[in-house]
């Protein structure tokens, strides 16, 4: 009885194990897929003549907004998440700190999804493709 409760543990972690390394691999293929778009956009942006801008972040518990050392292009008219100038994605977001009010807050690239939001539960999830679109077609008239 022991053996078998041991097996079958050892055969539901394999399988755990194996769903778990099928996700990153689709995540990843995800990942790859969307920084494409965004390395498009990049060239296309630069095509038209839009300029990147410095990019601010927004503190996660209020409305204070620090700026940033990166350049690119918002996104979304809240200016939650943007392109960097040479195709990263940013979440920006970033913890309240009182080094980032005089400093500036720091960013790191997030690995970018297909459909911006989705899960997140903070508005409508949206495909990546028609929001970089969307981007494009408004020009230098961005809020």
């Amino acid at each position: 009885m022991q053996d078998e409760r041991a097996a079958w543990r050892e055969q539901q972690q394999r399988a755990a194990a194996s769903r778990a390394a099928a996700l990153e691999a689709d995540r990843a293929a995800e990942a790859r897929q969307a920084a494409a778009l965004l390395d498009d956009f990049v060239r296309r942006a630069g095509e038209r003549g839009l300029q990147p801008h410095t990019l601010t972040a927004r503190a996660l518990d209020s409305r204070a907004t620090y700026r940033t050392n990166v350049r690119g292009w918002y996104l979304k008219s809240d200016r939650s998440v943007a392109v960097g100038e040479t195709g990263e994605y940013y979440i920006l977001t970033v913890p309240s700190s009182l080094r980032a009010r005089f400093a500036g807050a720091d960013l790191s690239p997030s690995m970018p999804r297909m459909i911006v939001g989705a899960g997140g539960g903070d508005g409508e999830p949206i495909p990546l493709g028609h929001l970089l679109e969307r981007r494009l077609d408004a020009g230098a008239h961005w809020p």
